[in-house]
């Protein structure tokens, strides 16, 4: 998922212009044009539970991409999951921009959203009120990129490395960790086209991206690259990660882990095989229109999959919560300035509500039906 920075004075928007963003931020959908049959895989009680909650708007973190956080929300759509458990779910595409997303979620104008444990911290550091309710892994998908010349970070000290309008917290903690003399680096804003590395435009030696993306673009286009990972340097992040708007979870607690029971049996379904990933890729497509990359965009979910199952949450099934991995972002947080110091590990931890995601498992099991 893209992740923007939220900074102390960033502007607010008003609501008037936040209402328009999520009414014409792009085609949207419903599930009721879907497979499923409505209150099949719930109780006649919660059924109605669910139903009393309404309509539900889950905002993409950037289109329909096939991301871990989008794909599998689009496929419960979709297939039908949401309606199984009387759901009433509409799928708007967000742009990209997390300030944006958080807001639209603090206001109620979204429901539930991909929202990064940091930017859950952030946000709710800056007077923002949502609640981070799931993560995928601790390892993120923000990386560094360099050439095959560069064989140690060290080796970037006074070069020129390209970012997208700010290098993410997580690859300077990895390049501070590596012995990199941060304050050397010529730091300079590039587009969103990677090959600028491979041509080592302007003198760029590395260039900042997401493992599920610029990567693949470049091997496409036949360019090897290195890839470096906060992740494995000991970074804390987070993938897939959600969050929801706290009045509607407090007032529809068994709404929200249904909406990520369903999203949780989507993903079992997409990663089930590559006939099942290409269908739910598909289902993104036809939302999308036909300029729509379903080779990239297979490639990305299969990588950010892959991710999570190469760095699991330890202890956690999946979508569960690590709050030792909440403290260690704030820690990072604090080197940096991101946050201020009375933003404890502690209070961020009550940013974080596990118990939605520990309620649809029965051991590492998933409960499908619902109760």
């Amino acid at each position: 998922m893209r992740s923007r920075l939220i900074r102390s004075g960033l502007a607010s928007f008003a609501a008037l212009a936040l209402t328009t963003v999520v009414a014409g931020c792009g085609s949207g959908s419903s599930d009721s044009d879907s497979a499923g049959s409505a209150g099949s895989a719930i109780s006649a009680a919660r059924c109605a539970e669910n139903k009393a909650a309404g309509r539900i708007t889950y905002l993409s973190g950037y289109q329909y991409q096939s991301s871990a956080s989008i794909l599998e929300y689009i496929a419960a759509a979709k297939l039908g999951y949401f309606k199984d458990l009387c759901l009433d779910v509409s799928l708007k595409p967000g742009t990209g921009d997390t300030a944006q997303n958080t807001k639209l979620l603090a206001s109620g104008q979204a429901t539930v959203s991909p929202v990064a444990e940091q930017d859950v911290i952030q946000a709710r550091a800056n007077g923002i009120d949502i609640t981070g309710i799931s993560s995928y892994s601790n390892a993120g998908l923000e990386i560094l990129m360099t050439n095959k010349d560069i064989t140690k970070l060290t080796q970037l000290d006074g070069k020129v490395v390209g970012h997208k309008g700010y290098v993410p917290a997580t690859v300077e903690a990895m390049l501070v960790k590596a012995g990199v003399d941060w304050k050397s680096l010529k730091l300079v804003k590039q587009g969103y086209d990677p090959s600028v590395l491979p041509r080592k435009q302007s003198g760029l030696e590395a260039l900042t991206g997401f493992v599920s993306n610029e990567p693949n673009q470049l091997k496409a286009a036949g360019h090897d690259v290195t890839v470096w990972k906060p992740v494995d340097y000991g970074v804390p992040s987070s993938l897939g990660a959600m969050a929801v708007n706290p009045a509607f979870a407090k007032a529809h607690p068994h709404a929200v882990e249904d909406i990520l029971r369903a999203a949780l049996h989507a993903y079992a379904y997409c990663t089930a095989s590559p006939a099942h990933t290409s269908e739910c890729v598909g289902q993104a497509a036809a939302l999308s229109g036909p300029t729509y990359d379903k080779k990239l965009n297979t490639t990305i979910w299969n990588t950010e999959t892959q991710v999570v199952k190469d760095n699991p949450v330890s202890g956690q099934p999946l979508g569960g919560l690590d709050l030792a991995n909440v403290k260690g972002i704030v820690d990072m947080l604090h080197r940096f300035g991101i946050v201020p110091a009375s933003v404890t590990g502690a209070k961020a931890g009550a940013w974080f509500d596990g118990s939605f995601v520990r309620n649809v498992y029965n051991g590492d099991t998933l409960i499908w039906p619902a109760p």
